[in-house]
């Protein structure tokens, strides 16, 4: 008989939801949010308001597109942590409900180990063991999978993520929100030598992006107006290459320090284009198996969250209708 999950992904500011038969995803739908935008920020209060609107129908769409009735499933999957409490209670409540009124199994998802299996969604997929560099606005991570359900975070971030330096770079810049993505956009076109960014000496496998921020800060504060609008194309490619190269130089020394050289990247900063580039550059250069998910899978989406689930209910890893959303379980 075949497993059919229906997984739900709120944690932040996009509404999700997929539907996974058999360990293939076959429909894959997001509701984002433009609401924020005028806020240079997610307004917490404001995406579970929208994440309220939304699910209901993205769920109804994702189902529709994958030719699945609610009847049909096997167990139901939601994002238990981390994420913005608001919005984790709207989609841990709709799972719940939906879980117990089928009186099917329900599967609590931590959203970083998501986001690693995310590169088991593609037919070419990593072998174990395997390293993963997790990048996103709140996390930086290098992975350790020996497994899909067994993993270890061998390194992180003390202070700020990759993902908050890329955004708070481009709002210094006078970019809107969200501002990662320009950056990236701006860096294709510019000198990522032409302006100088220290690169943290943090020892170990872990990262720091503060310092890097404040470096990135006296920068702009010290020129005109006119001089960073003449040259945002070449600071924004020097702020990207370093914060690449920071990234970079720590996924290499995990390589050689593990021995592992299957090698991916996975969150919401995997979708930049530099950073994309330099992986398979380093894989060319010292023998990886390289892994990226496809940009779909990158983001905040609910294939990821399938993907696990479905390990998970193999597993027979489910969860009691007390779960309680936003926890910061380990995964």
């Amino acid at each position: 008989m075949s497993v059919k999950i229906l997984a739900i992904e709120s944690s932040c500011d996009d509404t999700g939801a997929s539907v996974l038969v058999d360990g293939k995803i076959l429909s894959n739908c997001i509701a984002n949010q433009t609401v924020h935008e005028q806020y240079g920020g997610v307004v917490p209060e404001l995406a579970s308001r929208a994440h309220q609107e939304n699910i209901v129908p993205v769920v109804d769409l994702a189902l529709k597109k994958a030719g699945v009735s609610k009847e049909e499933l096997s167990a139901i999957a939601f994002t238990q942590a981390p994420g913005l409490m608001g919005s984790l209670l709207v989609g841990s409540s709709f799972a719940k409900s939906l879980a117990m009124a089928l009186d099917i199994p329900l599967i609590a998802v931590h959203h970083m180990q998501a986001h690693v299996l995310a590169n088991f969604i593609a037919e070419s997929q990593p072998s174990f063991p395997f390293l993963c560099l997790t990048v996103s606005g709140g996390h930086t991570q290098i992975v350790r999978c020996d497994s899909p359900l067994q993993m270890k975070v061998i390194g992180e971030t003390l202070d700020d993520a990759a993902g908050e330096a890329f955004d708070k770079s481009a709002k210094l810049l006078g970019l809107p929100y969200p501002g990662g993505p320009l950056i990236d956009k701006y860096a294709a076109q510019g000198d990522p030598k032409r302006f100088k960014f220290p690169e943290p000496q943090i020892p170990g496998l872990n990262f720091s992006f503060s310092g890097l921020k404040t470096s990135i800060l006296y920068f702009i504060q010290q020129q005109e107006l006119q001089f960073i609008q003449d040259n945002l194309a070449d600071i924004c490619a020097s702020i990207q290459q370093r914060i690449i190269s920071i990234l970079m130089n720590k996924l290499v020394k995990a390589s050689n320090e593990t021995g592992i050289k299957e090698i991916g990247i996975a969150g919401g900063v995997s979708a930049n284009s530099g950073l994309r580039k330099a992986l398979e550059e380093q894989g060319k250069k010292y023998g990886w198996n390289t892994y990226i998910p496809k940009f779909e899978y990158c983001t905040d989406n609910a294939a990821m969250i399938a993907i696990t689930a479905w390990y998970k209910y193999q597993a027979g890893e489910f969860a009691g209708l007390d779960v309680i959303p936003g926890a910061r379980a380990a995964f």
